[in-house]
């Protein structure tokens, strides 16, 4: 027990991949959205390799369907509509100094 090995840290850097996939996604949405102003405003449609794999008025089922046909893989799912959105602000948990070490809110 005297021995302690030390491991080096584990690399924890984001994949480029992943994401430059999925700007690719988001990309052709937006090269694609004109056309799908007409014919499926108000929907939600998933874009994988640059063209349309599923399409429906609720977002979560529209992703399922395109991860059904297509498998877990980036793929960009938007809402047909002119006006544009505002990015969202997640924050993250914060841990109260007055809390217990291992209550997170």
């Amino acid at each position: 027990m005297d021995d302690i090995v030390t491991l080096p840290a584990p690399d924890l850097a984001p994949t480029t991949k992943t994401s430059d996939a999925w700007e690719t996604e988001h990309r052709a949405f937006l090269r694609l959205l004109p056309a799908l102003l007409a014919t499926h405003e108000g929907q939600y449609i998933t874009v994988y390799q640059g063209r349309v794999i599923a399409e429906g008025r609720d977002q979560v089922e529209v992703a399922k369907q395109a991860y059904a046909q297509a498998g877990y893989v980036p793929i960009y799912v938007g809402l047909v509509t002119q006006e544009h959105s505002a990015p969202a602000r997640i924050p993250s948990p914060r841990l109260f100094r007055s809390a217990p070490a291992d209550c997170w809110v």
